[in-house]
């Protein structure tokens, strides 16, 4: 039986916790601690540490999913979470103020990782803000070089998370089967 690791990460607010929450099949732990700073203005709790999930591949396999902390404060945590994972998610608040700056913040500072691994991009929020649109992401991705698979994601849909996670799953290997 494999095991597998997958990131989730984002700003504060994109919905890692929720994504996992959504997809795990058992209950997630949870890092959570009351927001102290400009994160209480968007929620109560923020990550502190990561979040951890799994979820069971119909073969048996295991995917672990782990949420990293989306304030810079905790990006010590960052490096620690990555190492031995397949890929990256990356979610995205379409609401935040420039999505493509967190974008662009995100892609860099795992860029490492990516280059040996992949990245899916989830944009969340669209329901609340439909601009920008998903062809701006892919856009801006292009013009960065990159061509990830990016969705429209609602973090609370089980079947939203697992087609993100999917797409994931098949840039690492085409030949997977659903």
């Amino acid at each position: 039986m494999s095991q597998y690791k997958i990131i989730f990460t984002g700003p504060v607010g994109a919905g890692k916790t929720t994504a996992i929450n959504s997809i795990s099949d058992v209950p997630p732990v949870k890092t959570d601690a009351s927001a102290s700073d400009m994160t209480k203005s968007r929620k109560s709790s923020t990550t502190v540490a990561m979040d951890y999930g799994i979820m069971n591949l119909a073969d048996g396999e295991k995917l672990h999913l782990y949420g990293t902390p989306g304030q810079e404060r905790f990006d010590f945590m960052w490096d620690i979470l990555v190492t031995g994972g397949i890929g990256l998610v990356l979610l995205l608040d379409n609401t935040r103020a420039d999505p493509f700056q967190d974008m662009r913040f995100f892609l860099d500072a795992f860029d490492k990782f990516i280059v040996d691994t992949t990245v899916a991009i989830g944009i969340t929020q669209m329901d609340l803000s439909s601009k920008p649109t998903i062809e701006d992401y892919h856009i801006q991705l292009r013009e960065m070089g990159l061509k990830p698979p990016v969705f429209a994601v609602d973090a609370r849909v089980k079947s939203d998370v697992s087609l993100l996670v999917q797409a994931l799953l098949y840039s690492l290997d085409p030949g997977l089967e659903g």
